[in-house]
Order: structure tokens, then C-alpha cells, then sequence
């Protein structure tokens, strides 16, 4: 074991004396303390004594109603007595209202910019153009190109395969897959039911494509089994409204 040089020897046993001197001279303040604390508190000077009794003399006979200070002499010694106003707050401190000042004055409430516009004119004006470009058009359209018609009809010969127009195809697909009653009302009532539902379930106000996945979902496949059912009735039925390949079989379609 390595032994203690002797210099910090010496040191460490010079800081533990000093230590036990300074702890020595503590105590005994201490003791002298509390002895004269006693002392104190067992006997309250005289002119304290006086002071007080002038001070309960003056609140009993309600002088100075006024906060005023009231001389009392007993025994030589001379008490004031003040007493603070009525009307004081906390540490005898008074208060009063400036003024009132309106809530607008001193917030700074400033509207936030929105990326919306109104109806009118912005969207109506747009769309009513729109309209009648199209007329516009379906009317100089129809001058220069005749309607596709066909010849009387004969009532003695039906046309074969007889198609629907191609709106009404899908319906006349779901014909050929279950009873009239399922094709004709269950399923498109089920179908019109949910769209009514769509903007009650799916109450998202955002525009951007990400955060509607519920509606476009159910738009997409509402849009997508009506196309294919029309597909189908349009170039996939032929003579007797039977399944046949257009590449092969020819096209039996007319607008």
C-alpha cells in the first residue's frame, strides 16, 4: 500500500483542527443566541408595551375616522395611531378604474386569406358560356351533317339483334343475367340509393384527389360497372342478343 507523503499529511491534520475549532466557536454563539432570545422573548420592553396599549386605546374610542393620527400619552410616552382608508385594496393600497377600452382597439384580428371565390359571377358566368358554345356547336353541327335514320319501320319485320340505345344497354344487359324485377329495380335503385348516400357518409371538405379515397372509390366503380355492361351490349351481342367477338363476327351497332 502506497504510503501518505508527509507534507499532505500535515495539511489534511491542519483543515480537520480548523474544522473542529470553527465547529467549537458555532456552538457557542448559538448557545449565547438563544439565551438572550429567550430572554427577549420572556420580556417585551417597556416603551412596545406602551406603544400598543395607546394604539388598542385609540381604535376603541373611533378617533380619526379619517386616517388621522391620535396622540395618547400614558406614562410619558406618545402613540400614533393611523388607520388605513375604507376603501383600500390589498396592502392598503387604493384602486380606480381609468377608463374601458373596446376589445377592437387593441386586438389585431386580421382575416386569413382563403382560396374560395363566389358563385356569382366566377362559376356561373363560366358555365352559362359554356352552354352556349355547345348549343353553338350542336346547332351549326346539325346543319351541315345529317342525322343517321333509317328507313319506315316495318312492323311486319323486327330487326335483329333489337338493341336499346347505348344509354339504356347496360339495363339491357342485367336482362340477360337475372330476373326483370332484380335487373330493372333492385339493382339500379341500390345503385341510386348509394350515390344519394355518398355526400352524407363522406364528409371530407378537401378537393384533392388523396384525401377523398371513399368517393372516388365508390365513383369509379359506380362508373365502371355501367361502362362495361354498355361495352358489352354495344359490340358484344350480335343476332338473337347472343355473346359474339366483333373481330370476328362483325359489329352490330348503330347510334
Amino acid at each position: 500500500m502506497t504510503e501518505v507523503p508527509e507534507h499532505l499529511r500535515k495539511r489534511a491534520e491542519e483543515a480537520r483542527e480548523k474544522a473542529a475549532a470553527k465547529k467549537a466557536e458555532d456552538g457557542g454563539g448559538a448557545g449565547e443566541s438563544g439565551n438572550g432570545g429567550g430572554e427577549a422573548a420572556g420580556k417585551i420592553p417597556a416603551h412596545l408595551l406602551e406603544r400598543s396599549r395607546a394604539a388598542k386605546a385609540a381604535r376603541e374610542s373611533g378617533a380619526s375616522e379619517e386616517g388621522g393620527a391620535t396622540p395618547a400619552t400614558t406614562g410619558g410616552a406618545v402613540a400614533t395611531a393611523v388607520r388605513p382608508p375604507a376603501a383600500a385594496g390589498p396592502g392598503g393600497h387604493t384602486q380606480r378604474l381609468l377608463t374601458v377600452v373596446k376589445s377592437g382597439s387593441i386586438q389585431d384580428v386580421k382575416a386569413k386569406p382563403v382560396d374560395k371565390v363566389h358563385t356569382w359571377p366566377h362559376l356561373l358566368v363560366i358555365e352559362f358560356v359554356a352552354a352556349l358554345a355547345m348549343t353553338a356547336f350542336t346547332l351549326i353541327f346539325s346543319i351541315f351533317v345529317n342525322a343517321p335514320l333509317l328507313e319506315m319501320a316495318n312492323f311486319n319485320q323486327t330487326p335483329n339483334p333489337s338493341k336499346a340505345p347505348w344509354y339504356f344497354l347496360g339495363l339491357q344487359e342485367l336482362l340477360t343475367m337475372f330476373h326483370p324485377m332484380v335487373a330493372g329495380v333492385t339493382i339500379p335503385g341500390i345503385g341510386i340509393f348509394a350515390l344519394i348516400l355518398a355526400p352524407y357518409i363522406d364528409k371530407n371538405p378537401s378537393t384533392r384527389p388523396e384525401d377523398r379515397k371513399f368517393a372516388i372509390s365508390l365513383m369509379t366503380l359506380h362508373l365502371m360497372f355501367w361502362a362495361v355492361l354498355v361495352m358489352i351490349g354495344s359490340f358484344f351481342r350480335g343476332p338473337g342478343f347472343n355473346f359474339i367477338l366483333p373481330w370476328i363476327d362483325g359489329l352490330f351497332f348503330e347510334l
